[in-house]
């Protein structure tokens, strides 16, 4: 059973000892439920696995603090293991340093100067179709209802702002099915797939400036796929591109111009989400940055602040793990940051 008065780093080890690749919450969600539900200050409902703790101090502002409780697949690193001021495992940065700072300070802020609910969902790490957070916007819509959205991304305790978009689609490159050994009859679509790849080799990618914050984009082949056998020529092959588009831009802008560039193969897009613009000129925003302190930059990458921004509320991120470690098998999260992460976010409830 996960204890929630342990130190932080004790705490994050805890958590990242409860494997929760995504789609495999349940253990994870059932134990952050019932630590939450023997706080008397807070009010604890769930929908699937995602766990909404909140006060109802009738304050003016209410944020929500929000993290995912699952991880993308481990990678020979659980169970957890501490090297010095590092913590490393599964998870340890993306994002359950974040969900023990959330534990934490909703476990001992009992009358904070903003209502606050504390919102722990499943199924991030996956396509945008399985998303716990697009799960509770239909099914409890307002537990959405806010001033200020703060995820607890991995950012290295520093505001980041907005987010990109994100497009992925199948590139269709045809050709002409033949005998191997009478190529010439035929039509190599892996062959002509080499012209889609050097269009994305050689692709400048924009960088944007919004709000001073620079998003940079990206365009990149992740995927491909063809053969039939080891004695026939293909006749097609995919290339599966991913956009990471500025939040300037819409989904179909970002569509728009994939085409174009790829023009003129086809294009069958198969996951998008929209970005999100900075808005840290709104009062609630600015509030928290100026208690974080320091200057904001732009979130490269997609995060559920997207979300939070196609229903008009504000929405950062924030949290202590790298970003630059994330998914990756050698994910650790840097101890001190942990607790400090719980200092600002602590202050910020409570001065």
């Amino acid at each position: 059973m996960i204890d929630i008065t342990l130190p932080g780093d004790a705490l994050t080890a805890s958590l990242v000892d409860v494997p929760s690749v995504s789609g495999s919450e349940s253990r994870l969600a059932d134990e952050v439920e019932t630590s939450l539900k023997r706080l008397p200050h807070l009010i604890v409902e769930r929908d699937g696995d995602a766990i909404l703790a909140r006060t109802e101090l009738g304050r003016e502002r209410r944020v929500v603090i929000a993290g995912h409780l699952d991880t993308v697949p481990v990678a020979d690193n659980l169970p957890s293991r501490r090297d010095g001021e590092r913590l490393f495992g599964c998870g340890t940065s993306d994002m359950k340093s974040g969900l023990a700072v959330m534990l934490r300070v909703a476990a001992s802020t009992a009358t904070p100067r903003h209502d606050v609910s504390w919102l722990f969902y499943d199924n991030e790490e996956t396509d945008a179709a399985h998303n716990g957070l697009g799960r509770v916007a239909r099914n409890a819509p307002t537990w959405l209802n806010s001033d200020l959205a703060i995820l607890m991304e991995p950012t290295a305790n520093r505001v980041e702002a907005g987010c990109q978009g994100t497009l992925r689609t199948l590139v269709v490159v045809p050709g002409r099915r033949a005998h191997s050994a009478r190529s010439w009859l035929g039509d190599n679509a892996i062959h002509r797939a080499g012209e889609v790849l050097s269009r994305l080799a050689g692709y400048v990618p924009r960088r944007v400036v919004i709000d001073g914050c620079e998003y940079r984009e990206g365009l990149n082949a992740v995927r491909i796929e063809g053969g039939v056998s080891g004695n026939v020529v293909p006749d097609r092959c995919t290339v599966t591109v991913n956009y990471r588009f500025a939040p300037d831009r819409s989904e179909a802008e970002a569509l728009a111009h994939v085409q174009d560039v790829l023009a003129p193969f086809e294009c069958v897009p198969t996951d998008s989400a929209p970005g999100a613009l900075p808005r840290l000129n709104e009062p609630a925003a600015a509030d928290f940055v100026n208690a974080v302190g320091g200057e904001p930059v732009a979130k490269l990458g997609w995060t559920d602040v997207a979300r939070f921004a196609a229903l008009g509320v504000p929405a950062v991120n924030f949290g202590p793990g790298d970003p630059n470690l994330a998914h990756t098998r050698e994910e650790y999260v840097e101890i001190p940051r942990i607790a400090e992460c719980e200092r600002v976010l602590r202050s910020y409830l409570t001065e």
